[in-house]
């Protein structure tokens, strides 16, 4: 495996390293991949040096290739360019995802525009003197160039044209503003609530929808009771979401989930609560008990009597229907049936 040469006595071994086959070095990545056989007797009987030896000569190999690539020498430092990697090593986890492009982005990106390097000076004839694109000293120039304002037909002209400038100007920087936050909850895929319609001259379909909603939901029902108007719906992605369990769980959840729902299914019969039905059974035991004491102060002698008198009826009623042929068939005492009655002649 290794050539070891003697010398002033000391062992030192060799750069050189012979194996049977050669070994696959990467040198992008500092990689050897070793396709030798393992002895498994000397792997067994001495282990750490056998490993060793192993990774010594391995190691010499990397190094004897890093060698030969160009290197060069900066303060006593040795340096050297290592080439590509060729061996792909495996990600522990997933390779993270492009960035969310911003809008003007996708815009650029879908009209083809490209971006160009722009002078920070630009030259104004108004002025005559080269002026900045942006900064503190472009806003010197405007105020130079704007000294005076032209007041336009259809406006009145008491109004102050400096202010209503200064004002639009505001508004463009809250809304450019606005849009960059947006920007960065749109990468980070924050949830930004809706600030209802932003005030512009003309205001697009979407954005007078998305207002109408918004005002509907500003009452203290939440919109609960406000009317729908003609040719109105719903905003998009406002409805409930089905909500999944995630695919990896935490140890010992998966497991309780599945004895509860089979403790539902084998435990058909609803849980009762014993309290709970003792104290209604004792409640309905009292209100019975109430209802008989009070049924018999009421009615106590007078009941009796009726009874007693009912029977007597009946034994003399019973009499009355054993006794002769004609009260066979009729209900009624002394009074004859109706097949006892004479026949009527006919004329």
């Amino acid at each position: 495996m290794e050539v070891q040469k003697p010398d002033t006595g000391e062992n030192i071994r060799s750069i050189q390293v012979d194996k049977p086959l050669d070994v696959e070095l990467d040198i992008g990545t500092l990689l050897v991949s070793d396709p030798n056989e393992v002895s498994l007797k000397e792997l067994r009987s001495k282990t750490d040096e056998y490993i060793k030896s192993l990774t010594r000569g391995n190691t010499q190999l990397l190094v004897n290739k890093i060698w030969t690539i160009p290197f060069e020498r900066v303060d006593d430092i040795v340096i050297v360019k290592l080439p590509k990697p060729k061996y792909i090593l495996p990600r522990e986890k997933p390779a993270p995802k492009a960035k969310a492009l911003t809008k003007w982005q996708s815009y650029a990106k879908e009209k083809g525009i490209s971006k160009r390097n722009k002078t920070k000076l630009v030259w104004d004839d108004l002025v005559n003197k080269w002026v900045p694109r942006f900064g503190y000293r472009r806003a010197e120039a405007e105020h130079e160039k704007d000294w005076v304002l032209e007041v336009p037909k259809n406006v009145d002209p008491m109004e102050d044209q400096f202010e209503k400038k200064s004002v639009a100007k505001s508004e463009r920087v809250a809304k450019n503003e606005l849009q960059r936050l947006k920007n960065i909850a749109r990468s980070r895929k924050v949830q930004v609530p809706s600030a209802g319609l932003i005030p512009t001259e003309r205001p697009t379909k979407n954005e007078l929808h998305q207002s109408v909603h918004v005002a509907k939901k500003a009452t203290a029902s939440l919109g609960k009771f406000q009317k729908t108007l003609r040719k109105e719906k719903p905003l998009k992605n406002t409805g409930k979401k089905r909500q999944f369990e995630p695919l990896v769980q935490k140890a010992g959840t998966e497991k309780a989930k599945n004895l509860e729902l089979l403790d539902k299914i084998m435990n058909k019969r609803p849980k009762i609560n014993l309290e709970k039905a003792a104290n209604m059974q004792m409640s309905r035991d009292e209100t019975e008990e109430g209802e008989t004491k009070r049924n018999n102060k009421k009615g106590g002698g007078r009941a009796g009597g009726r009874k007693s008198s009912k029977g007597k009826k009946g034994s003399a009623n019973q009499g009355s229907f054993s006794k002769g042929s004609s009260n066979q068939g009729s209900f009624n005492k002394g009074r004859s049936s109706m097949r006892s009655r004479p026949k009527r002649k006919q004329h």
